[in-house]
């Protein structure tokens, strides 16, 4: 859906802010780029709407230049959220959220029943908050209110440019959770820049990870968590990446140990059920589970919560059928296994 072929964006005081940048974002995916402040990473983004001109080289968005295209028509067809959400103050949160599809020439009433269905999208009552203005919002909402906004005209491309930054580490971590399940929902293919290593692993289908104006690794997290390209990525990732592997790393029925016979995970082994994978207590999912899929640091969260050796992994769609146990060793099992592994979202 987009791609960068050598480009460079290079001042008129003879620095180069991106030098030959190449790299392609399917459609429907999520890429994040991450590295320190400087590196480049929001001219990038910005070169894809032009609001940054690239100096040499082409950008494609499906299939077209966008130096070919009108740039105030293009940037009306692309989703643009950043960290200061940049809500008009005069108007209300319908009516910013419909600011896109008015310029497209929408009729009033098409534009504003659209914004109500992207803000309760994003978990905005639009009979609650559509008649607020944005000082009466907190940060959170005010975010949210962008993301609406930004989704509005059904965009085939989102640049986020550090949005969630801007809030409190909970209504982030809250806002990030909430934006996965959106995407899950809408695909759209996002290019989101972030100095945040966490977010990006969390957020990102693949990550590229910028050294001075060029991409030193461009891969999923598991791979860069893993497998760093360079000295830069692997001092970048940090010392403690095995730990931030555990966040893009599923749990699988290779790690389990008692397929066949659950155990009780808060004590030794359980009697046997007569109902096959059925919970051995019969009393429904056990406390101390999660399910098949989960990631290994939830996992381990949980083993850690109840002070056990091992928990029951249940069936995704199916708490009472327990498909078998996790235990540390298998924690450790998993992290052994291919890096290419990502966690089911």
């Amino acid at each position: 859906m987009i791609r960068f072929e050598h480009v460079t964006k290079r001042y008129e005081d003879g620095t180069t802010a991106v030098d030959d940048l190449s790299f392609e974002v399917a459609e429907g995916e999520l890429v994040t780029l991450v590295g320190p402040s400087g590196c480049g990473k929001t001219t990038t983004m910005k070169m894809v709407n032009r609001l940054v001109e690239p100096t040499e080289g082409r950008i494609l968005i499906g299939g077209e230049d966008v130096c070919a295209l009108d740039p105030v028509r293009l940037r009306r067809t692309i989703g643009y959220v950043i960290q200061q959400v940049g809500l008009f103050p005069h108007r209300t949160v319908l009516d910013n959220t419909a600011t896109v599809p008015a310029l497209l020439g929408w009729k009033k009433a098409r534009a504003r029943e659209r914004a109500a269905e992207l803000l309760d999208l994003v978990g905005l009552d639009p009979g609650t908050y559509g008649h607020r203005y944005p000082a009466q919002l907190s940060g959170g909402q005010r975010q949210r209110v962008g993301v609406a906004r930004a989704l509005a005209a059904d965009p085939p491309v989102l640049l986020m440019d550090e949005p969630f930054g801007a809030v409190d580490p909970v209504v982030r971590e809250r806002l990030q959770t909430e934006f996965l399940s959106l995407q899950a929902t809408v695909r759209k293919t996002v290019l989101l820049v972030t100095h945040d290593l966490e977010e990006a692993v969390r957020l990102g289908d693949r990550i590229a990870v910028y050294g001075q104006g060029r991409i030193e690794q461009f891969d999923t997290p598991a791979t860069v968590l893993a497998a760093p390209a360079t000295p830069y990525v692997a001092d970048f990732v940090g010392a403690d990446r095995g730990l931030r592997r555990l966040a893009v790393t599923p749990v699988t029925e290779a790690d389990l140990e008692d397929p066949q016979a659950p155990q009780d995970p808060h004590g030794p082994q359980a009697p046997q059920d007569p109902q096959a994978g059925r919970d051995p207590l019969g009393a429904g999912p056990a406390a101390a589970a999660v399910p098949l899929g989960a990631s290994l640091k939830d996992a381990l969260a949980v083993l850690l919560q109840h002070d056990s050796g091992r928990i029951a992994v249940h069936a995704p769609d199916d708490p009472g059928r327990v498909l078998g146990t996790l235990t540390t060793a298998g924690v450790h099992r998993a992290l052994r296994r291919a890096p290419q592994s990502v966690s089911s979202r």
